[in-house]
């Protein structure tokens, strides 16, 4: 397909009206976090800031990178190598960065949370504990099934405590690090709870309440986001996007 060149301006225009960020008090800026050339006709997305994904996104020919995590976090400090280097790969090459972390986990059509519910296959997707969502299943699945769909959109094996009931028709899903939000998923009445990443306490609480808990991976639950909307500038601004995976076991 044909690219066209965008101006930066009005992609990030775009993604701030679509996710509205000031909706969330998040840990870091959303939206454009470095500035590179005005003009773009290549998006790279990719989950996180790493300096292995910068330089594969400078080498794809990026204009512009779109992550979930980005580089700023907290209280902005003295920069320390590990940031200064990936700044200096950004700014030598001229290429922008911007980030939406909480928002796009948070919405119902181009977030984490609700593109990894539906391709697990549940649908009637509502918001479940600020960031995450709530799902149901048309018809209730075994265990071993939910298991083998988790494999098949994340590419990883999950580490999975099934001590809930036999038949899945409710699913809670908070990714990346929603471990904590366990105790609200069992109280919403969920049958199974989807994360990225376990806590200590995540096996008992689980087994005592009778809810499936699987953690599927940080980064693996993350990929689906950014992908989404590197697609929606493509289809509406006609640029060129390319996905990169910085492959990521935790």
């Amino acid at each position: 397909m044909e690219t066209t060149i965008a101006s930066v301006t009005d992609l990030i225009a775009d993604l701030d009206a679509l996710l509205d960020p000031g909706a969330f008090d998040d840990y870091g800026p959303n939206g454009l976090q470095v500035p590179g050339r005005e003009h773009v006709e290549t998006v790279v997305t990719g989950v996180s800031a790493s300096a292995a994904l910068l330089m594969q996104a400078i080498d794809a020919g990026a204009d512009l990178v779109l992550v979930h995590h980005g580089l700023f976090w907290g209280e902005r400090g003295p920069l320390d190598r590990e940031l200064a280097g990936r700044l200096k790969l950004l700014l030598t090459a001229d290429v922008g960065l911007a980030a939406y972390h909480l928002p796009l986990d948070a919405h119902l059509e181009v977030g984490n949370n609700a593109l990894l519910a539906r391709a697990l296959g549940a649908g009637a997707v509502e918001p479940f504990a600020g960031i995450g969502v709530r799902a149901t299943f048309s018809e209730a699945i075994d265990p071993d099934t939910l298991l083998a769909r988790v494999r098949d959109v994340t590419e990883r094996e999950p580490l999975a405590f099934c001590d809930g009931p036999d038949a899945i028709a409710t699913l809670a899903v908070v990714s990346g690090a929603g471990a904590s939000l366990l105790g609200p998923a069992i109280a919403a009445g969920a049958d199974a709870f989807i994360t990225g990443e376990p806590r200590e306490p995540s096996m008992a609480s689980a087994r005592e309440s009778g809810v499936h808990f699987v953690a599927a991976g940080h980064h693996a639950t993350e990929r689906l986001g950014v992908q989404a909307l590197g697609e929606r500038l493509a289809r509406k601004f006609g640029v060129r996007h390319v996905f990169v995976d910085v492959a990521n076991p935790v």
